[in-house]
């Protein structure tokens, strides 16, 4: 019997890129059930897929497990357009059966209301200079190629896995205060449309804490981080890294369906301080 959720949010996949951990999150998809599932913004790379990207049957497996939520166990799914597949502009709002294409949502549960927005919109380099956003893409691409070669080396050696792109934006002081501005303004933007909390993507940093009174969950991304956002019957959100899943613990049983799921350990990445200096990665 598998863990069932009422919504699990994922974000950031980026399909069609070399980076993107396909085969990762159909797997963690299969582990639990849930009635809702929302896909937040940037699921295909469209950026990529129109210059060097190419799509994969890996790629094509996600949908399939997608289909198959809807199919048995009647997963309604949202797919929230982000800036990376802004090609839904297109095609939204789009309803077909059990899976509605749409730009934003609020979404009710347990007494509560969270707007639900992959955060480009609040991202005025994405926004309104296309041309930065497109030569930032560039370098974080150049990041993450570095970042396969830097683990491909860690793992011959028996090492964890390490976030360079992670590290790197850690270490630089604008991008930590861009983070901590793009957070208060998500919250403050769900504050003035009366809700309870902000449900976003986009900067590739998994949260969840309170922001002057709002409830503030960035579900990550499955090219790095490989997270996702959960919500169990009660209301209560937990994040849900996949590197911390034991894919070995036997299905639950009636026995066990009853016992409380251990609570998961929440990362958010580090402010860094000092001189950036490198760590021995090898």
């Amino acid at each position: 019997m598998k863990t069932n959720f009422k919504t699990i949010v994922i974000s950031d996949v980026h399909l069609g890129t070399k980076g993107s951990k396909a085969k990762e999150v159909a797997r963690f998809l299969k582990q639990y059930t849930c009635e809702n599932l929302i896909l937040n913004g940037d699921i295909i790379d469209g950026w990529q897929l129109r210059k060097s990207g190419s799509w994969k049957r890996k790629h094509t497996r996600f949908f399939n497990r997608m289909l198959k939520m809807i199919e048995k166990d009647h997963t309604k799914v949202y797919y929230l357009r982000g800036n990376h597949d802004d090609f839904l502009d297109q095609i939204l709002p789009l309803q077909i059966g059990n899976l509605s294409i749409q730009a934003d949502m609020i979404y009710e549960s347990c007494g509560k209301k969270f707007f639900i927005t992959h955060g480009d919109i609040f991202d005025s380099v994405t926004t309104n200079l296309r041309w930065i956003a497109y030569l930032g893409d560039v370098g974080y691409t150049f990041l993450l190629w570095l970042n396969r070669l830097v683990n491909y080396h860690r793992r011959k050696r028996g090492m964890p896995y390490f976030s360079l792109s992670q590290y790197v934006k850690g270490k630089v002081k604008t991008a930590v205060a861009y983070v901590d501005q793009y957070e208060e303004e998500l919250s403050k933007m769900a504050k003035s449309k009366g809700c309870d909390g902000i449900i976003c993507g986009h900067i590739h940093k998994a949260e969840n804490r309170t922001i002057d009174g709002i409830t503030y969950l960035n579900s990550g991304d499955w090219v790095e981080t490989m997270s996702a956002l959960a919500e169990d019957h009660e209301g209560n959100w937990q994040l849900i890294f996949y590197n911390e899943i034991d894919f070995k613990v036997k299905p639950l049983t009636e026995e066990t369906s009853s016992e409380p799921i251990p609570e998961l350990k929440l990362v958010a990445f580090n402010k860094f301080d000092g001189d950036f200096k490198l760590p021995n990665f090898f």
